[in-house]
Order: C-alpha cells, then structure tokens, then sequence
C-alpha cells in the first residue's frame, strides 16, 4: 500500500539509518559469536532472519523487497529528538548515533513477535511472500523468532559504544523487557478470546493497549530516555505512543471492514471472511438485537467458510448498531489524547525538536484520516 507523500516523507527521513542498523546488527553477529567453523551450517538460520526482514528471497538471494513501514523505529527517533536529543542539534543526522541501537533493537523485537504471530494465527502471507513457518516449517520458525528476540537485547547494548550511560542503557532495557512481556500478555488474550462466546468492547480495548500499543509506548519512552533527564517529558512521550499505538489498531479494524483493496492493500471486508473478532464485531454484539446477536455468533463460530450473502448481512447489522460510527469516534478520541500528550510535551527549543514534533503530528493525522 502506497503511504500519503507527508508520512511517506517522516518515515524515509529515517529509512537508510534504520535500515543500515539492522543490518548491521544481524550481519555482524557471525562474526561476533566467533562461529567461524559453523559458517556455513549457520547461513540459514541468519538467512531465515534477513528473509524475515525482506532483505532476501527463500533461495537467501538478495532482493529489492518492501521492509515496511519501520514505525515503532521511526517513533524512537522521532521521540528522542521531541526530548531533545541529548542537547544535541546537528542538520547532519549524526546525533541520531547515540538512538540507532535502541531503534534497531525495537525493530528487531517487533520482528520477533511476528513471526511467532504468524505462527500463532496460521497466517501462511507477510507482505505477499510465505511467512517463515510456511517455508521452512514451524520449528524452524518458533527457533528464528527467539533468535531475533536474542539479537534484539545484543543490540541495544551497542549504546554503550555510543556514549550512553550505563544507568541509561539499564533503564532502556527494562523498558524493552516490560514491552516484551506486556506484549505476551497481551497476545495470551488474544488467543484465549479466540475461544470464548463473549468478549466486551473493555476487553478487546485492554488487550489490543497489551498487544498493539506496549511497543509503541515503549518505543517513544525509550526515545525519550536517551534524550532528557526530564521525567515528564518522558511520560508525556509515552503516552503519546500508547494512545497512537491503540489508534493504529483502531484504524486498522475499520480498514479490515470497510475500506478497499485500493485503499488498505487489505481484503475488502477481510476481516468479516476471517470470522476475526475485531473491533467492529464485539461493538455489534454488545449493541445488535436478541436476532442479529445469534445471528453473528453463529457466523463467526461456524467451521465453513464465510459467504458473501453472510458478509452482506453482517454489514446490515453493523449499520444498525451504529458501528463504524463508534469506531471513528472512538479512533478521533485516541487521536485527541495523542494530540494533547504531544502539545504537553515540554519544548526543547532547538530545530531537531521543533521538526520531530511536527512529524509526530503527522502521524496522528495520518492515522485520524483513514
């Protein structure tokens, strides 16, 4: 899906250094580990990870792959940079040097929930090519997410190298930690919601503010962290990335719903064929009368595939219960939040600060339009 030109521009403004540390991180390791005499036993399970982030096709030959958006590094930066960015204020990118390794580390661990996502939910397609279970199996899979969860704690003590305080960097990675396990948390809901009749709107929101919005939390305290001492500005950032990681999510439920192929690079009204129990759906079920409730519950518990006369109903039911509506507003009202933690942000006064806050206005904007 091709991104709008204005967030188009705040995510490369980053891409070449954030791609460039990835690599680094994952090229290097090798050689790091002394593994000389296991080189070429090990070149697939390296491989398996650079397929993962796009940089390689199934036969580990290069490609000119889409890696994705890179958000949550891209949040980092942009974090960092609103904090003040060390005191640092260069038109050259180098006081990006101090973040990257805490960026990469926050890519690297995204990653690694993915691929244990895939896993988890059977998805067999991760930007049009085979997930990683799918080509080489499940084992092999479950192996490469706990390598790149591995490699994700290696490089973020690469900061060290860069200067960054020894508290700081402890402070970075219990972040990092919290993240992970809230993550797992919240995948745990996930799956068990799978198997429940009923699941409340509370519910799926306090799951996907596990699931969806730790990391993006973590990512803007993180970058916070590493660029002012001062506490409010880093809680301030922090709830900046929780409302707008919660609004992605939001944003992507309506998507999955009601937008087209052309628009989300989804599958239109994808959601409702997947029987996923999204947003939308448990708002319908909690608003819908006795009829249209048993109704959906029994589309969304039946074995066979969903039909389009199904489908057609479903929306039928989602237009009386006033649920796309209630989805907006709940989406405008994540933005709001993130928009006010963003203007409480106190202001470093420097031009690297005033342009990162821009961008991360964009963001919200970006997510509020769709």
């Amino acid at each position: 899906m091709a991104l709008p030109l204005p967030i188009q521009s705040t995510l490369l403004r980053y891409q070449t250094e954030i791609e460039n540390a990835l690599r680094e991180a994952v090229e290097k390791m090798p050689e790091l580990l002394n593994r000389e005499a296991a080189a070429n036993d090990l070149r697939e399970f390296y491989g398996q990870i650079a397929y993962h982030l796009g940089w390689v096709d199934a036969h580990f030959t290069p490609v000119a792959a889409n890696p994705g958006k890179r958000l949550r590094p891209a949040l980092l930066l942009l974090a960092y940079e609103a904090a003040g960015a060390w005191g640092l204020d260069t038109t050259d990118n180098q006081h990006l040097r101090r973040a990257l390794p805490a960026a990469a580390a926050v890519e690297l661990t995204h990653n690694f929930t993915l691929i244990h996502d895939d896993i988890e939910d059977g998805d067999s397609e991760r930007r049009h090519r085979p997930t990683v279970w799918k080509q080489w199996g499940i084992p092999q899979a479950i192996n490469t997410g706990d390598g790149l969860f591995a490699l994700s704690r290696l490089t973020l003590w690469g900061m060290l190298d860069e200067g960054v305080d020894g508290l700081i960097a402890a402070r970075l990675g219990e972040a990092l930690d919290r993240a992970c396990l809230t993550i797992a948390e919240g995948q745990f809901l996930d799956l068990s919601f799978e198997q429940r009749a009923e699941v409340a709107v509370e519910q799926y929101i306090d799951m996907i503010g596990r699931k969806s919005a730790a990391l993006m939390a973590g990512a803007a305290a993180m970058g916070a962290l590493l660029g002012t001492r001062d506490q409010e500005t880093i809680e301030r950032l922090r709830s900046f990335g929780y409302a707008t990681g919660i609004a992605f999510q939001v944003r992507d439920d309506l998507l999955g719903v009601w937008a087209s192929t052309e628009e989300s690079g989804k599958t239109e009204v994808g959601d409702i064929y997947r029987r996923k129990k999204s947003l939308p759906v448990l708002h319908a079920l909690e608003h819908a009368n006795t009829q249209d409730r048993h109704y959906l519950r029994e589309v969304f518990g039946q074995e066979a595939p969903v039909s389009s006369e199904q489908v057609k109903q479903a929306l039928a039911i989602f237009a009386r219960t006033e649920t796309q509506a209630y989805c907006r507003t709940f989406l405008a009202e994540q933005c709001r939040r993130a928009r006010a933690a963003l203007a409480s942000v106190p202001r470093a006064g420097t031009e690297v600060s005033a342009r990162a806050l821009q961008d991360m206005e964009m963001l919200v904007r970006f997510v509020e339009e769709k």
